[in-house]
């Protein structure tokens, strides 16, 4: 049986709850997170979304993601003992994927039982079910281009994934390499672990 895991065409309606997607003459009724909603062209204009298509016995469902990041973390989540679709969106809509990659890498299990629906046992269970998932320095890197910020260069990079494997938290360690970039931007990799453990 095929499936339907991607959509272009016009918004026709468009509210928090969901969207309806014209394409090709026909309406696609939508469900999407607040991340995806707030992405969205205007009534009337033209959108592309990545679906996960839910196949059940009396229903099909069509969830509809601004980018195939936002889809893939919707479907990991899905995997996880407890969670359906609903408290997926609730995440999603709750969380840039930046910041819940990085909250999965930190096991910040505070950061993610905030989220409405979430309680602190499926907060621990998604960071469990994750976290081997996860690059601290990846989801560091994805939550920086979500704030506009440049791409680090490698030796930046590097570093701070050291001083990650030794212990020290993602924030933490791009704080303290980005002080010792600054004071010496041609320094090697060794030597902004030196200075960073410095400080």
């Amino acid at each position: 049986m095929g499936y339907i895991c991607h959509l272009r065409g016009t918004v026709l309606e468009k509210t928090p709850a969901g969207i309806v997607l014209e394409c090709g003459g026909v309406g696609y009724a939508l469900t999407v997170p607040l991340s995806t909603f707030d992405r969205l062209p205007a009534t009337g204009q033209e959108a592309s979304l990545e679906i996960h298509h839910l196949v059940r016995e009396d229903d099909q469902l069509l969830f509809g993601f601004a980018s195939e990041r936002e889809r893939t973390f919707f479907r990991a989540l899905l995997g996880i003992t407890g969670i359906g679709p609903k408290l997926a969106l609730a995440v999603l809509s709750g969380l840039t994927p930046g910041e819940l990659a990085t909250a999965i890498a930190e096991g910040d299990v505070r950061r993610l039982s905030s989220i409405s629906g979430v309680g602190k046992k499926t907060a621990e269970r998604i960071i469990v079910e994750l976290k081997d998932k996860i690059d601290p320095l990846e989801a560091m890197a994805l939550r920086g281009k979500e704030r506009g910020e440049a791409e680090a260069p490698p030796a930046l990079r590097d570093a701070i994934l050291s001083l990650v494997a030794l212990g020290n938290k993602p924030d933490d360690a791009r704080a303290m390499v980005q002080a010792a970039f600054e004071k010496n931007p041609k320094a090697t990799v060794q030597e902004l672990i030196r200075l960073a453990l410095r400080k």
